[in-house]
C-alpha cells in the first residue's frame, strides 16, 4: 500500500477514539470527576509525546531555529483560533458540563464542532509527517493521539448531551472530525515529503505547539475544574506511560 495511504489510515485509526470516547460520554453516565481523570492523563500522555518524540525528532531532523520557529507559531496560530472561537461560543467544548445550547447561543453547535475540529488537525498533520522521516510511523504518537482523542470525545459528548444536542449531532460531528483527522494525515505526508528537512521540522513544530497550546488552554482546565487534587497525579501518571512506550520504541 502507498506510503500517502498509510499515512490516512493511521490518522484515521487516532481519530477514531474520538468516536469510542464519544460514544461513552453520550451513551453511559460517566461521572464528571471520572471524565476529568481520564483528560488529565490523556493530556499527561500528551505532554510526553510532545517531549519525547516530536519536539526531539524535528530537532534532529532540521535543527533548533526551524523547531523552535515552528513551535512558537503553532502555539500563536492555535491561541489566536481558539481567542476567536471562545468568543463565539466555543469555551467550554471539552467540558462535560456548561456547553451553550442552541436556544441559549445561536450557531454554537457550529462553533463548539470548529472548535473541535481545529483541536484535532495539528495532531493528525504530526502523524503524516513522521512518516516521512523513517518511512514508518511514530506508533508512540499514534498511541498518545489515539489516547488523548478517548477524553476529548467523551467531555465533549457529554457536555453536548446536557446542552440538549440529538445523537445524530454528536455523532455526526465526531465521525466527521475522525474523516478529517485521517484527510490532515495523509495531507501531512503528501505535501510535505517533498520539502527539506528543515521545513518537515519546522512543520513538526508547529503541529506540537498548537497541540500544547491546546492542551493548557482546553484539556487541562477540563482537568483540574472536577479532579482538583488529583489532577497533577493522574497527569503525571500518563506522562509516564507515555515516557516509557517512547523508550521501549526506540
Amino acid at each position: 500500500m502507498p506510503q500517502w495511504l498509510w499515512a490516512g489510515f493511521w490518522g484515521l485509526l487516532a481519530g477514531s477514539a474520538l468516536l469510542l470516547g464519544a460514544a461513552a460520554g453520550y451513551l453511559a453516565r460517566v461521572p464528571q470527576r471520572v471524565t476529568a481523570g481520564i483528560t488529565a492523563f490523556g493530556s499527561g500522555v500528551l505532554i510526553s509525546a510532545l517531549s519525547f518524540d516530536l519536539m526531539d525528532e524535528a530537532f534532529h531532523s532540521g535543527g533548533f531555529l526551524a523547531t523552535a520557529l515552528g513551535f512558537l507559531a503553532g502555539a500563536a496560530i492555535y491561541t489566536a483560533a481558539n481567542a476567536y472561537l471562545c468568543r463565539r461560543g466555543a469555551k467550554h467544548r471539552k467540558r462535560s458540563g456548561g456547553q451553550p445550547s442552541e436556544s441559549e447561543q445561536q450557531g454554537s453547535g457550529l462553533i463548539l464542532a470548529v472548535g473541535a475540529l481545529i483541536d484535532g488537525i495539528p495532531e493528525s498533520i504530526v502523524i503524516g509527517v513522521s512518516l516521512i522521516a523513517g518511512g514508518a510511523v511514530s506508533w508512540v504518537a499514534v498511541v498518545a493521539i489515539f489516547l488523548s482523542n478517548i477524553p476529548e470525545g467523551l467531555s465533549s459528548s457529554a457536555g453536548m448531551k446536557k446542552a440538549g444536542r440529538s445523537a445524530r449531532y454528536v455523532f455526526g460531528i465526531w465521525t466527521g472530525i475522525a474523516l478529517v483527522s485521517g484527510l490532515a494525515s495523509l495531507a501531512g505526508y503528501a505535501v510535505f515529503s517533498r520539502f527539506s528537512p528543515e521545513t518537515i521540522a519546522a512543520t513538526t513544530g508547529l503541529a506540537a505547539g498548537g497541540i500544547l497550546a491546546m492542551l493548557v488552554d482546553t484539556m487541562i482546565p477540563e482537568a483540574f475544574q472536577e479532579a482538583h487534587e488529583f489532577a497533577g497525579l493522574i497527569t503525571v501518571a500518563g506522562f509516564l506511560i507515555a515516557f516509557a512506550l517512547s523508550k521501549l520504541a526506540g
